[in-house]
């Protein structure tokens, strides 16, 4: 494998996640900026021959099977459709696309060349969603009616002290909310059929683009309340959030003390009962190090991976309709069209 993309966030999946997988032989590293690169030489040490500005060059080099890419969003087309054209097997970042068509161009792509693509939807690889996913499948509480999550962070700085989600269109819709959207297409294992939401940016913060939403999102029958913010004063939240989803006979609440897996807590309380913990079965590799297990076995055994481009496209519709009904201030449906339609 080649990694691509070398910023912060990308020198993290090289010091901390691609050493521990072992089914991964991580060939090079390319970053266009020679800065990033000298920067993941020094934290990682990294030799200088393993490291390219140009990814034909490192293809030329190393003759990879697959490349890990962790540019930024505005990169990430343009990269996933090199290494596919140079016939590698691709593992990227969330959201892969910017929007529905750009995403489904990809995914065909991949398809023609017979290659696995798959999005590295990380919050997915952890214990509490997917026992949330068998309760609601088994119906043990009755009918689920209504889902309520809230993302509450503060991330806001002096002007000269910005990070990259300051300055994006989108930083909390596109770069955080699709976690959540993606882990609700888990949980229900279904598409939703509307959503209706607002996003704004209060103007003291440091952010260009909204910063905080609220959304009512339908699947089916059951209807989800959303609220995020990267600009809240009150109690932070977990990464995946605060989610509290209500049945016929009783609730589920899951949360997290200070987002290890380990420390993730699902509550079933029946109505009029005294609540209990439900049982979280261990996995060997969580978030990062899950997708990345799980796209070496997908290559391995020419199978897609669970997170695949083609799956994914239901949670960059839901991402583009969450951000087409901001601006159109009424409710639109996603669509598989790659247009999202206005109610």
């Amino acid at each position: 494998m080649l990694q691509v993309g070398l910023g912060p966030h990308g020198r993290n999946w090289a010091r901390q996640v691609l050493p521990d997988i072992k089914e991964v032989d991580t060939l090079g590293f390319v970053d266009t900026d020679p800065n990033a690169l000298d920067v993941l030489r020094q934290e990682a040490n990294i030799p200088a021959g393993r490291c390219f500005e140009s990814l034909r060059e490192a293809i030329a080099e190393t003759h990879p099977q697959a490349a890990l890419v962790t540019t930024s969003l505005p990169s990430h087309v343009q990269v996933v459709r090199a290494a596919l054209e140079a016939g590698l097997h691709v593992l990227v970042e969330k959201p892969f696309a910017p929007n529905l068509d750009a995403a489904r161009e990809l995914v065909e792509l991949a398809e023609a060349k017979g290659l696995v693509l798959m999005v590295s939807q990380n919050y997915r690889f952890f214990p509490a969603p997917r026992a949330i996913a068998s309760l609601v499948r088994e119906s043990a509480l009755g009918q689920l009616y209504q889902i309520s999550i809230d993302f509450r962070k503060y991330s806001t700085a002096a002007p000269e002290r910005r990070g990259r989600h300051h300055h994006e269109e989108q930083p909390l819709l596109v770069d955080m909310s699709i976690h959540h959207f993606d882990l609700l297409r888990l949980i229900l294992n279904r598409e939703p059929d509307r959503v209706f939401c607002e996003a704004w940016n209060p103007g003291w913060t440091s952010f260009i683009g909204p910063s905080v939403a609220v959304a009512s999102i339908t699947f089916d029958d059951v209807v989800v309340s959303y609220r995020g913010s990267w600009v809240s004063a009150g109690p932070v939240t977990p990464w995946a959030g605060d989610w509290r989803l209500e049945f016929e006979h009783g609730e589920v609440f899951w949360t997290n003390r200070d987002d290890d897996a380990t420390h993730d807590k699902v509550l079933i309380r029946p109505r009029g009962s005294k609540a209990r913990s439900a049982t979280l079965r261990s996995m060997q590799w969580t978030g990062g190090w899950g997708t990345l297990t799980e796209f070496a076995d997908a290559v391995q055994n020419g199978r897609q991976p669970e997170t695949s481009g083609r799956d994914n496209l239901g949670t960059i519709a839901l991402m583009d309709a969450a951000v087409e009904s901001a601006a159109r201030h009424e409710p639109v449906a996603p669509t598989g069209s790659g247009k999202a339609l206005a109610i």
